[in-house]
């Protein structure tokens, strides 16, 4: 009875001691964006995604755990044009492990860095030297989507996806470098002395405009003043034909020049400052007098050298 009880306790003993160790070695946790690659006695059994997972214990082992993550790997590559610039162009190439394919990823390729690192030199080294330095800045797209697509199809068989491929920098020589940023200066340069150019002809434009406005407004200013002063001198002799009937025309006439000389002397001592003009009673009469002479002598002389 005794016995019994004893070989009973040592059986529990062991079933508990190997409980103790077969549950630890037979479950596992999988994090998340990553998978498991559990292997049977040294050979691949199947892929553990994110989770709680099983294995059975001292027959299969996890092999490792391959991360799920996006990544990205940035490769500078130095290369020649067709017009024979040296440059140097950087593309970052972002990729990462399909989960159905994981085993291929895990067991076929080493180290999936160089693998790409490789083609990308492989593409970029024989698309640009088929171009000119500015053709590779504006197609620099097209570069990406060579890039992307040698690398999708060559990749994926190793159980990796290409998200994305990008043309992040393309850095000419130096010497190359500074000649560019004279002739955009050059070029900039250009067109600001254009534009202020165009800038100042139309203030020319405009201002002959206005000066050309303003004169026809004063011409008409004048010629409306000329008709006013018309129409008095009019209105004036009429009215003194009116009361003096007798009076000749040129007898008018010398009254209202004489009246308007007055009124203009009258005008300037108006002024601050004091005029002296010279007058003689017979001014009028002199005047009139020189001007007949000038008309006679220019009757006598038609042609005057």
């Amino acid at each position: 009875m005794v016995l019994h009880i004893v070989i009973i306790s040592l059986s529990v003993i062991v079933l508990i001691t190997l409980l103790i160790f077969l549950i630890p070695a037979s479950f596992f946790t999988v994090k998340q964006q990553r998978v498991a690659i559990i292997e049977r006695f040294g050979k691949f059994k199947r892929v553990s995604r994110a989770g709680l997972r099983m294995k059975v214990p001292f027959i299969e082992s996890i092999a490792d755990f391959v991360n799920l993550k996006i990544q990205q790997l940035d490769v500078m590559i130095e290369t020649k044009t067709l017009d024979n610039v040296f440059l140097t162009l950087t593309v970052s190439v972002q990729f990462r492990v399909l989960a159905k394919s994981a085993n291929d990823a895990f067991y076929k390729l080493d180290n999936p860095k160089d693998q790409i690192r490789a083609y990308v030199f492989d593409v970029i080294r024989a698309e640009v030297p088929r171009i000119e330095l500015d053709e590779v800045f504006q197609n620099k797209d097209d570069i990406a989507v060579a890039v992307n697509a040698e690398l999708r199809d060559t990749m994926n068989e190793f159980g990796y996806l290409i998200v994305k491929s990008l043309v992040t920098d393309i850095e000419p020589d130096k010497k190359v470098k500074d000649s560019m940023n004279e002739i955009n200066a050059a070029k900039r340069f250009r067109m600001a002395s254009e534009q202020k150019a165009e800038a100042e002809r139309i203030i020319t434009v405009k201002n002959a405009e206005a000066e050309a406005k303003s004169k026809e407004l004063q011409g008409h200013g004048l010629a409306e003043k000329r008709k006013a002063i018309a129409r008095g001198i009019k209105d004036s002799v009429e009215s003194m034909q009116k009361a003096v009937p007798d009076l000749p025309s040129k007898e008018i006439l010398n009254v209202l020049m004489m009246s308007q000389y007055i009124e203009t002397l009258r005008d300037i001592g108006r002024q601050s400052n004091t005029m002296m003009v010279p007058f003689t009673p017979n001014l009028l009469t002199v005047l009139e007098e020189q001007f007949r002479n000038a008309m006679n002598q220019s009757e006598k002389s038609p042609e005057i050298i």
